[in-house]
């Protein structure tokens, strides 16, 4: 009986059933879209991350910045032996800790050790200077009307001394700067590697600790004309190309990556490291594990993805505000509205089938049995919105993801030394030591749905259709057997 005066009624009154369900329709939409953008920003803005210090990685140690004006380092010097052939070609280098800030290496282990640290890994971050080319001597050119003789009409100067000029020569030298990364080849699942897909050779080997092997960026060895088996050359020593690895967005951390104890090794910075990369065993507990490193470990500084997510600028910020603040208000404002509109709709028809309620008490109906019949009809009104808003939420995620806007995410600088919100190097190289403001991203917008969210938008149509049956059920538990009569009359 329930079921077959359900179905006659929402039959009968279809169009005030389709008012209902498109309002709940629209509210549970516009949730499904914002939360889906919300995810893709958010999704967006951990691709950004992970560009910059690998995979994986939830925060970052490394040493506290010095006080203004002390431990500062010079400028880098470069010094050429005298060469008694002027076509020869002169080269050096200098390598230098990004930051030029250093950890212990031992620091390491105490990060690992500290609760709720799941892992943590070591790298030494560099930048090398390299400059190279050659003298040319200059040429002396006597002056015509110059005498050479002594006294008084021995010409200007006198003495004997020949006058001129010396004409030519100079010098003509190229520099050539790069970033060089020191990984840990033991642990080769953390840290700025891993944000990096190696598409040629292949990447380091655990026995490979101290080993001349090194593997490229794919930009960088495109633009130097470089390939696996072939060499680079930093601080004398030559490294031969096993990998070359290709950066999964955005630029890549190095352009060179070296095992740990070689980039020691070049650098003179024996049993030291820039940055400790750490992930945590929790990502709910992120902010105990840096309270408990800083208050354990003194003299570092503790960098976490949220820190760095606070540098964030660019179209891919201002989106992702838009979408948490402004979306997220409008679509409460518009689910609100629906759940209000279902609700009055819901009790303005029950208000007009009044001798209809009143003459199914007059025949034996309880209260209970016409309320129960009310929400029945509101509630499947909302699951009928629901559906609908379903089906419309997920096809405008779609239209966002088919798009795939392009959005721009420029990483401003963090303070502190190396890592990720490390000091950029003299020459404002790239790697996990540079200022992050010399990264500027261009990432695809996505729009994804999860399960979640459904399910979210199925308990807002129950939602709404209980809202909707709270409203008209207390109006037709009012109504009397009298007022049908009263109809009628």
């Amino acid at each position: 009986m329930f079921f077959t005066y359900l179905r006659r009624e929402l039959r009968r009154r279809r169009k005030a059933a389709l008012v209902v369900a498109s309002g709940l329709a629209l509210g549970i939409a516009l949730v499904i879209i914002v939360s889906s953008v919300s995810s893709g920003m958010s999704k967006a803005q951990d691709k950004v991350l992970e560009s910059l210090y690998g995979l994986g990685t939830d925060m970052t140690v490394t040493k506290a910045a010095a006080a203004q004006g002390s431990g500062g380092t010079g400028r880098p010097r470069f010094e050429f032996d005298a060469q008694d052939d002027e076509d020869a070609t002169q080269s050096t280098d200098r390598v230098m800790v990004q930051g030029f800030q250093t950890l212990a290496a031992g620091i390491v282990g105490k990060v690992g050790k500290q609760d709720g640290v799941a892992d943590a890994v070591g790298g030494l971050s560099l930048t090398v200077m390299k400059v190279d080319g050659q003298f040319q001597r200059g040429e002396f050119k006597q002056d015509e009307s110059s005498g050479t003789q002594g006294g008084p009409g021995g010409g200007q100067g006198g003495g004997g001394q020949p006058q001129g000029r010396v004409e030519g020569g100079g010098a003509s030298f190229d520099v050539n700067s790069f970033t060089v990364y020191g990984t840990d080849v033991t642990q080769q699942d953390l840290g700025p590697l891993t944000s990096s897909t190696i598409t040629g050779g292949r990447t380091f080997k655990a026995a490979e600790t101290d080993a001349e092997v090194a593997v490229v960026d794919a930009a960088y060895a495109k633009e130097k004309e470089l390939a696996v088996d072939e060499t680079v050359t930093i601080s004398g020593t030559t490294y031969t190309i096993v990998g070359i690895a290709t950066a999964d967005s955005g630029d890549a951390s190095a352009n060179v990556y070296i095992p740990l104890k070689q980039a020691q090794t070049v650098a003179d910075s024996k049993d030291k490291v820039t940055t400790v990369y750490v992930k945590a065993a929790d990502s709910q507990q992120i902010d105990t594990v840096k309270a408990a490193i800083q208050k354990n470990i003194s003299g570092t500084t503790v960098t976490t993805s949220a820190d760095l997510a606070e540098t964030v600028s660019g179209s891919l910020s201002t989106a992702s505000d838009l979408a948490s603040s402004v979306g997220k208000w409008l679509s409460i404002a518009v689910l609100t509205a629906a759940f209000l509109v279902a609700g009055l709709l819901t009790s303005s028809a029950v208000s007009r089938r009044v001798r209809e309620f009143g003459t199914l008490k007059a025949l034996g109906w309880k209260s209970g049995r016409v309320t129960r019949q009310v929400v029945g009809e509101a509630l499947v009104n909302g699951l009928m919105g629901g559906v609908l808003g379903i089906a419309i939420g997920l096809a405008g995620a779609y239209a966002v993801t088919a798009v795939s806007p392009t959005l721009t995410a420029q990483l401003g600088a963090t303070g502190g030394g190396g890592g990720m919100g490390g000091g950029g190097g003299p020459m404002g190289g790239g790697g996990p030591g540079r200022q992050t403001a010399a990264r500027t991203l261009d990432i695809a917008l996505t729009a994804p749905v999860y399960l979640t969210t459904i399910l979210v938008a199925v308990g807002l149509a129950v939602a709404g259709g209980l809202v909707a049956g709270a409203f008209g059920g207390w109006r037709a538990s009012r109504l009397r057997p009298a007022d049908a009569l009263r109809r009628v009359a």
